[in-house]
């Protein structure tokens, strides 16, 4: 059944490269295409190493640069503002150019398979592709979605949700950008947040914003989550339900009896969040090993 949905949200919304800016189009296009690439990896068979630098987001001063190879521990994607080098989840800041907009760096785009995340226990928190076991984590398909996370925020794994009764992940809140573009890994766009699910993953919670970028053509018609459509909103709940099971993990839960909390819910978890965030860089919160620039 999940199959099904996902491929209905596929045929709804075509798969288009994002980029605001014909004039930074040289430098983000070998990175973006790899989105389209129907490989086993999100990286295979071309590697990165002659594109060292691509721009963030034209809406800022920010840029990225890549180091190492693609699809090796070493790759990294890093952030900087001017001259200076700078955190992705630290500095960038946490709300978009418009109220009620936030921003959000993308570490996955669109029909990738390779699991790249901020890394938030290396200096200045770049994007590398997540290892467990010694290994190179790929999902087992591509996800039909742009995925990151919104800086400035931060789930708290001391604080227990009254209802939920269950501890944050220690990351930043993911974002699930469901936009008709694929978006380039490292690049920061602005979105609009539009509904909430709390995921619960090996006992933790992991919440899911349901975003659009707000240059997206479908930004005028999204505005809340009933606006939405149900086959994509169940679509992301039964990927994210299932993602895992290949691995021998078991399925995914939800809190709120699986429902998707409304666009007002999820400015009230991102401001939560936002709040734990402030704690943990004042250094209120032990950071333990995560890097918060913070001596």
């Amino acid at each position: 059944m999940h199959l099904r949905l996902i491929a209905s949200f596929l045929r709804r919304q075509p798969l288009t490269l994002s980029n605001s800016s014909t004039t930074t189009m040289k430098f983000l296009s070998p990175l973006a295409l790899l989105a389209l690439a129907p490989t086993s990896s999100a990286w295979a068979p071309t590697t990165l190493k002659a594109y060292r630098s691509i721009p963030a987001t034209v809406l800022h001063s920010y840029s990225t640069s890549t180091s190492g190879e693609a699809n090796t521990e070493s790759f990294r994607v890093s952030f900087s503002e001017g001259d200076s080098t700078i955190s992705p989840w630290h500095d960038i800041p946490l709300n978009g150019s418009s109220e009620g907009t936030y921003n959000a760096v993308i570490e996955i785009p669109k029909m990738t398979k390779a699991k790249m995340e901020v890394a938030t226990k290396e200096e200045n928190n770049p994007i590398a592709q997540d290892v467990k076991k010694g290994k190179l984590r790929d999902y087992h398909g591509p996800i039909f979605w742009n995925y990151g996370c919104i800086p400035q925020t931060w789930e708290d794994p001391n604080a227990e949700h009254p209802e939920l009764k269950c501890f944050g992940d220690d990351d930043p809140i993911d974002v699930v950008e469901i936009g008709s573009k694929a978006i380039a890994m490292g690049s920061v766009c602005e979105v609009k947040p539009l509904g909430v699910l709390a995921m619960i993953d090996d006992g933790e919670l992991d919440w899911k914003v349901i975003a659009i970028a707000t240059d997206d053509e479908l930004a005028k018609e999204y505005n809340d989550i009933n606006d939405v459509p149900d086959a994509v909103k169940d679509g992301i709940r039964e990927w994210f339900r299932w993602y895992k099971t290949p691995d021998d993990k078991p399925l995914n839960g939800f809190g709120f009896d699986e429902k998707w909390l409304d666009a007002k819910m999820a400015g009230e978890v991102i401001g939560e969040t936002h709040e734990a965030w402030k704690k943990l860089r004042s250094g209120e919160i032990e950071a333990g090993k995560l890097w918060t620039g913070k001596a």
